[in-house]
């Protein structure tokens, strides 16, 4: 579980709910079903419809990618490039195939294989790049999930309260219940506008933040294994990946392969 989204969302919600209390106001006062079903309801009707079935059935897989911790290790990656790199100047490239079972990212698993294939290294870069954009693609229709349903949230608790006013105004007689009734009436915006900047749109912002964590990967990956089949020198090889790095990171990466 990343701790960091479950901080943030009970941070977000808890601090919502401390405000009510604050200002001598009761937590039961923010529930409202009416109010819940026009705002989620409408919401996941209004997302629903710009987006297809397939890509609706991903959003359980989105939530476990933004809530669950995954660690993007580059360093790593990178050693394991290098270590690519001298084997294949000692032995050649047929000799890594016998580190392919080794290996775990598909992405890197599947440029390995066209490299030993002997595939030409125009068509791997094509191929290779092909497919990233296509990751990138899967990426940004996920996100755009989360941004429409953002979008689409503090506009139904806007049609929320509307509802509820013209309810309110349709039983003016009333009087000793108005204040009450249009307090209940403002709870739909509240949810909207609240799911949307505490919820919706902060887990588009971490898919977001994932997907250029694993592009960066990538392009490190490709970047790589072009060097290994160019049967680059090792130091040039890595030289030419600490390049994605921070400055800082750099020092990791030398250290473990000199340990090597």
């Amino acid at each position: 579980m990343d701790f960091v989204t479950v901080a943030g969302l009970v941070l977000g919600v808890g601090a919502l709910m401390a405000s009510v209390v604050l200002e001598g106001g009761h937590i039961s006062s923010l529930f409202s079903i009416p109010a819940f079903v026009t705002v989620f309801g409408g919401t996941a009707g209004a997302t629903a419809i710009g987006f297809t079935l397939a890509e609706l059935k991903t959003i359980p897989q989105l939530l476990g990618i933004a809530f669950k911790e995954k660690k993007y290790d580059a360093t790593n990656l990178i050693v394991i490039l290098v270590g690519f790199a001298e084997k294949a100047r000692r032995e050649g490239l047929l000799a890594l195939e016998e580190n392919l079972s080794e290996i775990e990212d598909p992405f890197l698993k599947k440029g390995m294989q066209l490299v030993i294939d002997g595939t030409d290294a125009e068509l791997v870069r094509s191929i290779m790049e092909t497919e990233l954009t296509f990751i990138q693609e899967r990426h940004h229709k996920g996100v755009a999930i989360f941004e429409a349903a953002g979008g689409f949230g503090p506009t139904m608790g806007i049609i929320g309260t509307v509802m509820g006013l013209v309810h309110v105004l349709g039983n003016l007689s009333e009087a000793e219940t108005l204040g009450p009734s249009i307090a209940t009436a403002f709870i739909a915006t509240l949810y909207g506008v609240g799911s949307a900047n505490v919820f919706f749109l902060p887990i588009a912002s971490k898919l977001k933040n994932r997907s250029s964590q694993q592009v960066l990967l990538h392009e490190v990956t490709l970047e790589g294994i072009l060097s290994v089949q160019a049967g680059d020198n090792p130091r040039i090889v890595e030289e030419k990946l600490l390049a994605f790095l921070a400055p800082k990171a750099r020092g990791t990466v030398k250290e473990q392969n000199n340990s090597d």
